[in-house]
């Protein structure tokens, strides 16, 4: 059986793969660019006149021209998704090469042999890096720069490059590339390939190309011409390009983006996705579990490396090994998740179980469930399914580790090398074998009281025996393996010290049925000293703040480039709030209120006479059908019908 690594980058809105022949990439970036106009995702397909003006930016070690008039072509917030590709793929090719006894210089790091870990499960593959079986008495290690052609290296592809910013940055950033093809299928695309590779002077690394992707991937699929890695960046969904991917990718890894609405998400990924506080990681686990369903096809499957879900987007990285006897494995890593529309309360029914027996061989067979009643046993409502997920480990810890490492030790090396550190320091301390989580403002809005700190919280569970730990994707996030009674236990505890009140809640409300059962475990919220964790005490960059105005994925691209965007801008501004009625002064509201009684005047028991914001004014009787108006002047009364009596005022 071989094994390979796989990257997946996936944003809600778009999506971008990066697959290897032996690792695999996807990424999906929120801002458009001219690969969403190619393969049938675009809104257009003619090209437009070639912009006379460019603009220049510069992103790590790159430069890159691309058209003032679109925009498309380059999204500033992306960096970090960049960064955190580069360091990836350098720890991969440090991985891969090192096994060849060759070893990768990565500027700014100390001229120091790192050991190469091998990632394989059997003891059998592991490879035993001694430099006497590599090296010859005397002579000098063999290496791999940046921008310099190694032979044995990584072949790496881009599936829709674009500008070619993340290809070029590869070339130049990355140790030990063989070769990198920026493909694009759009010809505007290509032209500004060939004249930014030019600009970078990497025209012996990178070589743009003109195709289809998937056609590109698909004559690619003997395993002498499989890429290393493949990186795909559709706007739309990348489900069309999982299969071509797949069979590209030389035992390698994959990436694919999760739907919002959980129809859309079954008819791309064989999987509904639930609207929930953990819907970030749960889209997570509905691209490895699509991963894992199109690598079964061709008895593979996948092991996950790296997951994250980062600003719009959520990118994994995974093995995909080969094997028939592991591929039956598959079913009992998946899970449905059954969650209570009224408390949140989730629980996890694998679709398969697997049992070992005295052979040694372990035996598959169907689940048994459901795991919960039709009515949840905390607030009485009913469950939503949703699903299937994967519901082993998101993370390999060893290589989080590794890229953790390097970029710490080296931290000039990228702009946003801060925020890398953080995100992975809180990956290694998130509980490895603990699916989805609860957060803060869902437990104590959902009971109507007030907040606990996430400390208290925290210090309770940890009282109890619980173990708990953040998540990387949320910043409120209790990712715990306590049981949701356990968890409201502690909510009805919390609650008797900052009381709320019973007689304003419904008594079919989930709060109203959390409550009038008396807690059986006791919560002690005393701080504990390891209820803080290491990457909260060290005060790292964990959860970044939106960085500018009408920051996230940006729309498709549109004829008129920039103006369009301008305009579209200036539509939105002035569509702002439209349907809310506009705010009324002080005089308007208190004409308002006083069109209303004072129902403590009707009582007798108002004191506030004529400075009460309400009417004191008695009601007026109403006038019964058959009587006559008093009032002479009233124009639109109905005269009273023959033999009808003559009431005062009438003639």
């Amino acid at each position: 059986m071989q094994g390979s690594s796989l990257w997946l980058s996936l944003t809600f809105r778009s999506a971008r793969v990066l697959s290897r022949a032996r690792f695999f990439e996807w990424q999906s970036p929120g801002l458009p660019n001219t690969a969403a106009m190619e393969n049938g995702t675009g809104p257009y397909g003619e090209e437009r006149p070639r912009e006379v003006q460019e603009t220049t930016v510069t992103e790590g070690a790159a430069k890159i021209a691309f058209p003032s008039a679109n925009e498309v072509f380059y999204n500033p917030v992306q960096e970090f998704n960049r960064d955190l590709t580069c360091a990836v793929i350098t720890e991969f090719a440090r991985i891969q090469l090192g096994a060849k006894g060759i070893q990768i210089k990565v500027p700014g790091e100390k001229d120091t042999q790192k050991v190469v870990v091998d990632l394989s499960e059997q003891e059998e593959e592991k490879v035993e890096l001694k430099e006497s079986e590599n090296l010859a008495s005397g002579d000098q290690p063999r290496t791999a720069a940046v921008g310099e052609i190694c032979e044995e290296g990584l072949h790496v592809l881009e599936g829709l490059a674009a500008s070619g910013l993340r290809s070029i940055r590869f070339a130049l950033e990355v140790p030990g590339l063989r070769s990198v093809v920026a493909n694009d299928a759009s010809t505007r695309a290509v032209d500004l390939i060939r004249r930014n590779v030019q600009l970078n002077d990497v025209a012996h690394l990178v070589q743009p190309s003109q195709a289809d992707a998937r056609m590109l991937m698909y004559q690619h699929q003997r395993v002498s011409e499989r890429f290393d890695v493949i990186d795909l960046d559709p706007y739309g969904s990348p489900a069309t390009f999982l299969d071509a991917a797949v069979q590209a990718v030389s035992e390698g890894d994959m990436a694919v983006l999760a739907g919002n609405s959980g129809e859309t998400c079954y008819s791309k990924y064989g999987a509904m996705a639930l609207k929930s506080r953990a819907c970030h990681e749960m889209a997570l686990r509905i691209v490895l579990h699509s991963l894992d369903l199109r690598a079964n096809c061709y008895q593979r499957f996948v092991v996950p490396l790296l997951s994250i879900s980062a600003d719009f987007y959520v990118r994994v990285f995974v093995r995909v090994f080969t094997g028939q006897a592991k591929v039956k494995a598959s079913a009992s890593k998946q899970a449905l998740v059954f969650q209570c529309v009224g408390c949140g309360a989730f629980h996890l029914q694998r679709l398969g179980k697997a049992s070992g027996v005295p052979s040694g061989r372990a035996k598959f067979s169907a689940a048994c469930g459901p795991p919960v009643t039709p009515e949840c046993e905390h607030c009485g409502q009913r469950h939503q399914l949703g699903g299937p997920m994967w519901a082993e480990p998101i993370h390999d810890l060893d290589f989080v580790g590794r890229v953790l490492e390097a970029v710490s030790a080296n931290p000039g090396r990228f702009h946003t090398s801060e925020r890398i550190r953080g995100v992975l320091s809180v990956i290694t301390e998130e509980l490895p074998d603990v699916p989805l989580y609860y957060t803060l403002d869902q437990l104590s809005s959902t009971i109507h009281c007030n907040t606990p700190s996430l400390l208290q919280l925290r210090s309770a569970l940890l009282h109890a025996d619980f173990r708990v730990s953040l998540s990387h994707a949320c910043k409120n996030a209790v990712k715990t393996d306590a049981p949701a009674s356990a968890l409201w236990d502690i909510m009805r505890c919390w609650e008797k010290e900052c009381p709320v009140k019973r007689e304003r809640l419904s008594e079919t409300s989930p709060a109203f049925r959390i409550l009038s059962v008396e807690p059986r475990l006791q919560a002690n919220f005393t701080i504990r000293e390891d209820a803080n964790p290491s990457s909260r005490q060290r005060g790292l960059k964990r959860f970044q703040a939106n960085p500018e105005a009408n920051w996230g994925p940006r729309p498709r691209a549109r004829p008129g480039g920039k103006a369009a965007d301008e305009a579209m801008e200036e539509r939105r501004r002035l569509l702002q709030n439209k349907r809310k009625e506009p705010p009324e002064d002080v005089a308007q509201r208190a004409a308002r209120l006083k069109t209303f009684p004072c129902k403590r005047f009707k009582e007798g028991t108002c004191q506030r006479g004529d400075q009460c914001c309400y009417s004191h004014s008695p009601p007026t009787p109403r006038v019964s059908a058959d009587a006559a108006p008093d009032c002479p002047e009233t124009s639109n009364q109905t005269p009273p019908g023959p033999g009808a009596a003559a009431g005062p005022g009438i003639d």
